[in-house]
């Protein structure tokens, strides 16, 4: 997802290689592809396409990946899109 962009590091992602046991979840439920297994462990490959979804550490079965939807980029773009739809300003967005 190279062209895919929210707003540069500001992501809320992290990733624990000790924990990770290269299961490939992550790669696998990531609707934007920015993780890729590499030697038998998960790799951030395009951490400012993250946006902070949570589908990563959710399904992760180690607690490897920790993300925290509704702070970062994803909560200002749905709350900016919000705001466009009915003129109410959004404070946060949380799921």
């Amino acid at each position: 997802m190279e062209n895919f962009r929210y707003i540069d590091d500001i992501a809320t992602l992290s990733l624990d290689k000790k924990a990770c046991i290269g299961c490939g979840m992550c790669a696998t439920v990531c609707p934007h592809q920015i993780f890729e297994i590499q030697e038998k462990k998960a790799n951030i490959m395009d951490f400012d396409a993250c946006m902070e979804c949570g589908a990563c550490a959710q399904n992760c079965p180690t607690g490897a990946i920790s993300v925290t939807p509704g702070v970062g980029c994803a909560s200002y773009i749905i709350a900016n899109w919000l705001y466009r739809l009915t003129k109410k300003k959004v404070n946060s967005v949380c799921c």
